[in-house]
C-alpha cells in the first residue's frame, strides 16, 4: 500500500469511520471517477488546492464533480486574492500528487471550504491519495474531519475534467 493512500486510510480509522476504499483503473478526472464507482458525476470530490498570493499558504477547496472554482468567489469567501498552486508545492505540503489529493490525511493541515451542493448526496466519493483510488463517505462526516467551511465558490461546467 502506498503511503499516501496509507495516510488517508489512517485519517479515516482515526475520525472513527470504517473507511471503503476502492481501487479503479483511473480515476484521475472526476468523469473517470464516476464512472469507475458508477456514481453521479456532482458525488465525486474535487479537491482543488489553491495559493494565497500575499500569505503563500495553501487552501484545499472540494467541489462537486460537476462545478468548477470561480476564482473570484473563492477569493471572496477565502478572503485571500488566490493563484493555482504549482503541483510541487501541492505534493510537498499535502503528501499528494496532483489527480490522487485526498482531502484527508495531508502532511500540513489545509484552510479547507467544501462546496454546498456536495450535502444533497447520502454518500459522496473523493481521491483516496492516489490517482487510482477513491473513498466512499457521508458528505456531513467529510465536512467534520476535514474540517471544511461551506460556502458558495463553483460554478457549472459540463466538461467535469478537473481533477478529483
Amino acid at each position: 500500500m502506498s503511503k499516501s493512500l496509507s495516510r488517508v486510510r489512517t485519517a479515516l480509522q482515526s475520525a472513527g469511520l470504517t473507511p471503503d476504499i476502492r481501487e479503479t483503473d483511473n480515476a484521475r478526472t472526476a468523469v473517470d471517477a464516476a464512472r469507475a464507482v458508477e456514481c453521479a458525476l456532482d458525488q465525486i470530490v474535487k479537491s482543488i488546492v489553491f495559493q494565497s498570493e500575499s500569505r503563500g499558504r495553501l487552501l484545499l477547496f472540494l467541489t462537486a464533480g460537476g462545478n468548477l472554482v470561480d476564482l473570484e468567489q473563492a477569493a471572496s469567501l477565502s478572503g485571500e486574492t488566490l493563484v493555482r498552486a504549482d503541483a510541487g508545492q501541492v505534493r510537498e505540503i499535502t503528501g499528494f500528487a496532483i489527480g490522487g489529493v485526498a482531502p484527508v490525511g495531508h502532511l500540513s493541515p489545509l484552510r479547507t471550504f467544501m462546496d454546498p451542493r456536495l450535502m444533497d448526496f447520502d454518500l459522496v466519493w473523493a481521491a483516496a491519495g492516489t490517482p487510482q483510488h477513491v473513498f466512499g463517505i457521508e458528505p456531513g462526516a467529510l465536512r467534520l474531519i476535514a474540517n471544511a467551511t461551506l460556502g458558495a465558490f463553483t460554478r457549472n461546467s459540463d466538461a467535469g475534467q478537473e481533477r478529483p
